[in-house]
């Protein structure tokens, strides 16, 4: 039995990344990033950026209050593509240099 299909047909070639990597929420997608290696980000990271902008302009064809799921979804990959990025172009580690124990704690997350 294969899993549901998460993103847009036309994203279909990042499924095995939105298993890991479509997650609702910054706290959950930094928690991602700091329990994943450089090994498993650097392969999401270098196969999904040179489609970010036609993710985020598939995105952009939905209002943000009335996205279809896999939109939606899609969009969430494209946030923790932003999260991973840090990581793999600056820090080239999953935590940030130099910070001691640096931790998002965001009050409300942004919609959607």
């Amino acid at each position: 039995m294969t899993a549901p299909r998460l993103l847009p047909p036309e994203f279909a070639e990042f499924e095995n990344y939105a298993q890991t990597w479509c997650l609702a929420t910054e706290r959950e997608r930094y928690a991602q990033r700091m329990s994943s290696s450089m090994s498993e980000m650097l392969p999401f990271y270098n196969a999904f950026f040179p489609q970010l902008e036609e993710a985020v302009a598939y995105c952009d064809k939905f209002p943000l209050d009335d996205m279809p799921d896999d939109a939606v979804n899609l969009l969430h990959l494209v946030y923790s593509l932003v999260t991973v990025s840090m990581s793999v172009e600056i820090f080239h580690q999953p935590k940030v240099v130099d910070s001691a124990a640096a931790r998002i704690d965001r009050v409300k997350e942004p919609f959607p």
